[in-house]
C-alpha cells in the first residue's frame, strides 16, 4: 500500500513534467530520473538496483506523456508524420538493445553518464543553429542510422529522446517548433520500446519493491501518468507562444540542473 505522502508527491511530479514535456517536446525522463532516484532511495530501495528501477520507471511514464503531448502539438500542425515513421524503426531497435546494457551496469555507472550526457546536451542545445524550410540533408539512411543511436542514448538515460532529437532535426534546417512537436510524436515508439525492455531485463530481479514488475514501479507509473497527460498540453500551448531563443534556454537551463542533481545523488 502506497502512503498518503507519496501519492501526492508522485501526483505532483506528473504535473511539472507533464508541463514540461508539452513545452520542450520532451518525455520527461531526464526530470524524472533524478527525482525518482532520490525517492525510490527513500522508499528503502538497494542502491545496487535504484537508478534501473528509476529509469524504467521513468520509461514507462514517458508513454502517457509522449502520447498527450504529441497529440497538442500535432492539434498545432507541428508535427512532421514522414520523419516519424521513418525514425521510429531505428528507434525502437537502439532503445530495445539497449535497455539490455543498462540491466548489467551498475547503479552508479548509469547516474555518471546520465550526468555527463546531460551537460553535454545542455551545451549542444546553446549553440546557435539556423532555421530553412527545406530538408534535403534529412535522407533516409541517415535518418536511420542517427535514429538507433538516440534510441541506444535514449534508453540509458531513460528520456524520450528529445534532448537528441531535437537538436538533431534543428542541425537538419527544421524549425525548433516543428522539431519539438515530431520529437514528442517520436517518443512514443521509443518509450515503448524502453519500457518493454526494462520490464523484460528485471523480470526476475528480487530486490525491488513490492508492486514493481521487473524493473517498472507500477504506482509511480500509474500516478504520475494520470496528472503529466492531463498537464502536458497547457505546455505545448506555451511553447507555441514563446520565442525560439527562450525555448532553447529553458531546455539547457532545465539540463544543467538535472544534471548537478543527478551528480549530488551519485556523491
Amino acid at each position: 500500500m502506497v502512503e498518503l505522502e507519496w501519492i501526492l508527491y508522485f501526483l505532483f511530479l506528473g504535473c511539472f513534467v507533464g508541463f514540461v514535456a508539452g513545452l520542450l517536446g520532451v518525455g520527461g525522463g531526464g526530470i524524472l530520473v533524478p527525482v525518482l532516484t532520490s525517492m525510490f532511495l527513500s522508499l528503502g530501495v538497494p542502491v545496487d538496483n535504484v537508478v534501473h528501477l528509476a529509469l524504467g520507471t521513468s520509461m514507462a511514464c514517458i508513454i502517457t506523456t509522449s502520447i498527450s503531448s504529441s497529440r497538442a502539438h500535432n492539434k498545432k500542425r507541428a508535427v512532421n508524420w514522414q520523419i516519424v515513421k521513418i525514425m521510429s524503426c531505428g528507434i525502437v531497435l537502439g532503445t530495445f538493445l539497449s535497455t539490455y546494457v543498462a540491466a548489467y551496469l551498475d547503479s552508479i555507472y548509469l547516474a555518471i553518464f546520465f550526468s555527463l550526457f546531460m551537460c553535454f546536451t545542455a551545451t549542444k542545445m546553446l549553440k546557435t543553429h539556423k532555421s530553412y524550410q527545406t530538408r534535403d540533408n534529412l535522407t533516409k539512411k541517415n535518418m536511420l542510422v542517427s535514429s538507433t543511436g538516440i534510441g541506444a542514448v535514449s534508453a540509458l538515460v531513460s528520456i524520450g529522446g528529445g534532448s537528441l532529437t531535437v537538436p538533431y532535426l534543428v542541425s537538419n534546417n527544421i524549425g525548433i517548433k516543428q522539431a519539438i512537436g515530431t520529437s514528442a510524436a517520436i517518443g512514443f515508439p521509443l518509450s515503448l520500446a524502453g519500457t518493454f525492455g526494462y520490464l523484460i531485463y528485471g523480470w526476475n530481479n528480487e530486490r525491488l519493491m513490492f508492486n514493481s514488475i521487473g524493473f517498472v514501479y507500477v504506482p509511480a507509473v500509474f500516478l504520475i501518468s494520470i496528472t503529466s497527460f492531463i498537464v502536458a498540453p497547457y505546455g505545448v500551448r506555451a511553447s507555441h507562444k514563446l520565442p525560439v531563443n527562450t525555448l532553447k534556454k529553458l531546455f539547457a537551463f532545465l539540463l544543467v540542473i538535472l544534471s548537478l542533481k543527478m551528480l549530488i545523488i551519485v556523491i
